[in-house]
């Protein structure tokens, strides 16, 4: 039975915060900006919610707003991008250490092992994928392709017809051919990856070349936000981080909740003034393949992905 005007109270609009988040990172591909959609979202509903009317669902009513308050934060703004999106990797030298104030990068999600969005369609390749999709043609995905709505239901809700929609899902599939994602979500992972993973801890705390050698795919990859350079292969990341990422020799690195659906740690390296360790980046293991280590992100703005993920702001201990 539809609600009616008088049975709704703010918390039932609350109640579907969690999964609107999820929509709406995955249409923006910032969890600050999705937090923002959807506290739009919730007053625009609560301010409006005498006029509805329940001849639709207040969960389908609360995605219409949403997709309308993502319409009006994409406006003209240029699409949010991962560093290997912007051109080929990279000479492991500091010289090549840019940022790009015309880009914004994609930015990582927390999902607990547990939520049902620790999966493929939060992957950080996935939504960095659903950016290069106009902004009709992104709603029309998830909705029809990730939360399983039915064409005519999407069609209602971006007011355009099942036949437009199933045009602009058809476009959509063809342009994410190209950027298929790839890799283990954390949720996914078994008893031999999790032993790689605290293998990794290890030897990256130790620096241990050797170690990481065995752990490293040969053609691993390693992106830093907010730079644009990446690396590609296990020669030029150690060239990095024997070289210009020499200061995170003796890093503190502890676990944090997944990022993306893939594992997330917090590392602390030491200091520049020799007292203790400081936040240093989010690590997030975005691929493994074949036992290895394939692709790894350090996402640099710690002062707001630290207390995002829970992470302190100094190691424990």
């Amino acid at each position: 039975m539809a609600a009616t005007p008088t049975s709704i109270d703010f918390s039932e609009l609350e109640s579907h915060r969690r999964e609107l988040t999820a929509y709406c990172y995955r249409m923006l591909g910032s969890p600050f900006e999705a937090e923002d959609a959807v506290q739009e979202t919730l007053l625009r509903a609560w301010k409006a919610v005498d006029r509805f009317e329940g001849r639709s669902q207040l969960r389908s009513w609360l995605y219409r707003i949403a997709t309308n308050v993502c319409f009006d934060m994409l406006g003209g703004e240029k699409r949010r991008a991962r560093p290997m999106d912007m051109g080929p990797a990279g000479e492991p030298v500091a010289e090549n250490l840019r940022e790009l104030p015309e880009v914004t990068w994609i930015e990582p999600l927390p999902t607990p092992e547990d939520a049902a969005e620790s999966s493929e369609s939060v992957r950080l390749a996935f939504v960095a994928a659903l950016q290069h999709l106009p902004a009709k043609q992104r709603a029309a995905l998830i909705l029809c392709e990730v939360l399983h709505w039915k064409a005519a239901e999407a069609a209602e809700l971006l007011e355009t017809t099942t036949a437009g929609i199933n045009s602009a899902l058809q476009r959509a599939r063809a342009t994410l051919e190209t950027a298929e994602p790839s890799g283990t979500p954390a949720t996914q992972l078994n008893a031999d990856e999790r032993a790689l993973l605290d293998r990794f801890v290890d030897a990256f705390q130790r620096y241990d070349i050797s170690l990481l050698t065995d752990l490293l795919a040969e053609d691993v990859q390693q992106n830093m936000p907010p730079f644009d350079l990446w690396l590609k292969g296990r020669e030029d990341v150690f060239t990095w981080w024997f070289g210009p990422g020499i200061g995170c020799k003796d890093s503190i690195v502890i676990p944090a909740p997944a990022a993306n659906g893939s594992p997330a740690f917090g590392q602390y390296k030491p200091a520049e003034n020799g007292e203790g360790h400081e936040p240093w980046a989010l690590i997030v293991v975005t691929d493994i393949q074949d036992g290895k280590i394939a692709d790894l992100t350090f996402f640099l703005d710690t002062e707001r992905l630290f207390p995002l993920f829970g992470l302190p702001l100094r190691p424990p201990g």
